[in-house]
């Protein structure tokens, strides 16, 4: 690779940004809870990666900082999520979000 190669941080926010939209299509389009849950994380890297970027194009480590925390926030909305759908998949024997209406109160 040669070392005058640079991205910059504009090329960062931009991929970040589809990755976001592709993340929100994907949430609002799709039916399946595992599949909404993925595009949530989807959303959560993309926004990692916008920290990163920041932290990069600043000299500064505090874009990773915020990351790691993004990340263990992730992992933690995982847990929860993970736990949900199986606990509703048990009841109703299906994660389609359409059969799961009836859970409004």
């Amino acid at each position: 690779m040669p070392a005058d190669l640079h991205v910059s941080t504009e090329t960062y926010i931009l991929v970040s940004a589809l990755l976001f939209v592709i993340g929100m299509a994907g949430f609002c389009l799709r039916r399946n809870v595992l599949v909404m849950l993925m595009c949530v994380e989807l959303m959560f890297a993309s926004s990692g990666l916008v920290f990163v970027a920041a932290g990069r194009d600043r000299a500064d480590a505090n874009g990773q900082v915020y990351t790691l925390l993004l990340i263990a926030l992730a992992a933690a909305e995982v847990a929860v999520g993970l736990a949900l759908v199986v606990a509703v998949f048990r009841n109703r024997r299906s994660v389609d979000v359409d059969l799961l209406s009836d859970l409004k109160g």
